[in-house]
């Protein structure tokens, strides 16, 4: 029966070759088993029956059922439209339809009874039902019989080609007829036993055509944890058959550079939070395996000084280290802080990225390759081919999840041996996303920042309110403290961007003219060297004000800018808004972040704003993005290697379902690491089938 489900979906009843082609273009269903798989993205209870006396305009979708008493075609043009009236002895409401009238008046004629369900508006002074579904009562047991009305995503293309969330039920109905009761299991029947779990026939049944409300609840349990379970099966096999194949490089000692630059050259105490996490990666360096650890820290929590005690371990033991920084503005910024930060002790380091010139970049590789140089920072340059390492033993990945996944790949590849991983990230990412995404790597976490710091203040303020906000801006640079005001730039092509930051500019420099204030402006369309011109002007405090795009989102550390403006607050993300403010914060002083923003909100636009005022905790506000995004829409998810493309779970409000699959497969695998007991061959066969559709990053920090 398994080979039925792979069927193409041409060969379906009621599809054919032109749905087929719509279906695969659209919706990715090419096969049976991929048009099972469509889950409905909500279900509507179709038991309650109403009558035509209790409608009102301001009730949600509602059913009942009558008898068409007389119908008209009105209006003319564009305006033209097609009125049924149907009662139920209670009262007469009117149905309306504006589109497919010739299709509606052949089917919709007096006398017809239909079961009619809608959203009831009112057009005009009466109420009624804009473009109902009508069923024929006789004509119902056509699909399955179920308590609720399943919904599906359909698109504009399908809708025009009359392929509506209705339309694909029915084909889901024709497929479960068939199959239903057939369809291959995918967990052994001592799981299903084990963890009381339904059966995969019903619970493929019960989501499409739900038979009680406790059924449905039961069927998507089981489906989620499906989902999840083999995602977490698929990263802690290969967690477990990395750390059972790959050696390490063992970094034994802790010897006079590590040493030295702890007694005499520390910039800070460190934090306790620093100290565990520098234990950890210790442990690792030591243990014969190869480190594949996820460093995550708010801005400023001290990441950097952690990598670069890490890289002089590296050093003690006779590797070299290198890090890569996804542009050559952070890069620069990390060599001149290693350089500040480790001058005055024998340590060979230099920074490559593409503006490095050729002759430099000659040295460089010669240098590199008898292991004079001991630490090399930059870009993409790091990967090419042409830059070969003497002895590489660490490599340290900062903002990771702007590198792509066969990009951090090449780097396993500059030794014989694969060198250790450090990758960084200042984009908390919520625990539930870490087990899934980054589920094969270690995890430290940085959760408190330097002492000193005060909590950045937050408030919203809608545009009516800028004058007020020029007046603080006014107070706080009197007090010596500079701003950045930032505009969303979207895509650097959009002229309507680029346009809001010019104009943004020109108002900044009417409001703070000089001579008495200076006005710098950077973004991303202008050259290199007036880029850093501008930025130059910012960090030595010659500016009072930088006027920038999302480009000072990293890179720029400017410990006497207090005040972050953020315009149009609301068409940025809530994790780049925390970046954004990460920016100030960084002195001693006092820093705020205003949010400027249109009265015109969505409800999320409202709630993404509300969670910034309410919070500083990056992972609060992580975890805040995932419930509102949503996995595949954080920033670098999908190209860090997430494993299976989810249909019906959600990592962020799915996180006890998710814990509760990830501690089933430890114990699992705890009994059988490989997988070889006989009653596991189901589990073995479905996660090779689920691989096979998706690519497997997971083996790739």
């Amino acid at each position: 029966m398994a080979e039925i489900l792979n069927k193409e979906i041409k060969f379906l009843n009621g599809v054919g070759p032109k749905r087929a082609e719509l279906l695969k273009k659209e919706l990715s269903i090419h096969t049976f088993e991929d048009l099972l798989y469509l889950f409905p993205f909500k279900h509507v209870d179709r038991t309650r029956f109403h009558t035509i006396r209790e409608v009102t305009p301001d009730m949600p979708y509602i059913q009942l059922t009558g008898e068409i008493t007389g119908t008209e075609m009105a209006g003319g043009g564009g305006k033209k439209r097609f009125i049924a009236y149907i009662s139920d002895g209670t009262g007469v409401i009117e149905l309306l339809w504006f589109r497919g009238l010739r299709w509606i008046s052949d089917r919709v004629k007096p006398g017809k009874k239909f079961v009619v369900y809608g959203k009831p508006t009112s057009f005009g002074s009466k109420t009624n039902l804009v473009h109902p579904e009508l069923e024929e009562p006789g004509k119902q047991d056509a699909v399955i019989r179920s308590a609720m009305q399943s919904f599906y995503n359909t698109t504009e293309k399908l809708k025009n080609n009359f392929v509506t969330s209705r339309v694909i039920q029915k084909l889901i109905n024709t497929l479960l007829k068939n199959v239903y009761g057939n369809i291959p299991e995918t967990f052994p029947t001592w799981l299903i036993k084990e963890y009381n779990l339904m059966s995969l026939n019903d619970a493929l049944l019960n989501i499409h055509f739900p038979q009680s409300h406790d059924k449905l609840k039961k069927a998507t349990f089981r489906l989620k944890f499906e989902e999840l379970f083999y995602v977490q099966l698929n990263i802690l096999k290969q967690k477990a058959n990395r750390n059972a194949t790959v050696e390490g490089f063992v970094f034994s000692r802790v010897g006079s550079m590590m040493n030295d630059f702890y007694r005499d050259h520390l910039p800070f105490e460190l934090t306790g939070a620093q100290k565990r996490v520098l234990r950890e990666i210790r442990h690792d360096l030591g243990s014969g395996k190869q480190m594949n650890r996820l460093l995550q820290g708010d801005v400023g929590s001290g990441k950097t000084l952690v990598a670069v005690m890490s890289m002089l371990i590296a050093l003690d033991n006779g590797f070299q280290a290198c890090l890569m920084a996804p542009t050559e503005i952070l890069a620069g910024q990390h060599y001149s802080t290693l350089k500040k930060i480790l001058g005055n002790m024998p340590v060979k380091i230099d920074l490559l990225t593409g503006s490095t010139r050729n002759a430099h970049r000659k040295n460089i590789h010669e240098k590199l390759l008898s292991g004079e140089l001991q630490i090399l920072i930059g870009t993409h340059a790091l990967i090419e081919d042409t830059v070969r390492f003497g002895n590489l033993g660490l490599v340290v990945i900062d903002e990771q999840h702007r590198f792509g996944v066969a990009q951090r790949a090449k780097m396993w590849l500059k030794n014989e041996k694969p060198p250790h991983m450090l990758v960084m990230t200042a984009t908390p990412i919520p625990r539930t996303l870490a087990m899934t995404v980054y589920g094969d790597l270690e995890v430290s976490v940085i959760d408190e920042l330097p002492p000193g710091r005060k909590p950045v203040k937050t408030a919203h303020y809608f545009d009516t309110k800028r004058e007020r906000m020029f007046g603080f801006l006014r107070e706080q640079i009197k007090k010596g403290q500079q701003v950045y005001i930032v505009y969303p730039l979207i895509k650097e092509s959009e002229k309507m961007d680029y346009k809001d930051l010019e104009d943004g500019y020109e108002s900044i420099v009417r409001a703070f003219p000089p001579p008495g204030y200076v006005v710098t402006i950077v973004h991303g369309q202008m050259k290199s060297v007036e880029k850093e011109e501008g930025m130059r002007q910012f960090v030595s405090g010659k500016a009072h004000i930088m006027v920038a795009t999302t480009v000072i989102e990293v890179g720029v550390d400017v410990p006497n800018a207090s005040v972050m403006v953020i315009e149009s607050a609301e068409r940025f993300g809530l994790s780049q808004l925390h970046q954004l403010r990460g920016r100030v914060g960084r002195g001693a002083d006092q820093s705020y972040c205003i949010l400027m923003s249109s009265y015109k909100l969505s409800k999320e636009a409202v709630q993404r704003l509300k969670t910034l005022v309410s919070t500083n905790d990056g992972f609060e506000i992580a975890e805040a993005d995932l419930k509102l995004r949503g996995p595949g829409d954080i920033e670098g998810t999908m190209q860090s290697g997430f494993p299976f493309d989810l249909k019906i779970s959600h990592i962020g409000k799915d996180a006890k379902i998710l814990e509760y699959a990830r501690s089933v497969v430890m114990r699992l695998l705890d009994d059988d690491p490989l997988l070889e007991n006989p009653g596991n061959s189901i589990i073995v066969k479905r996660l090779r089938h689920l691989k096979r559709k998706e690519p497997d990053w997971s083996r790739i920090s």
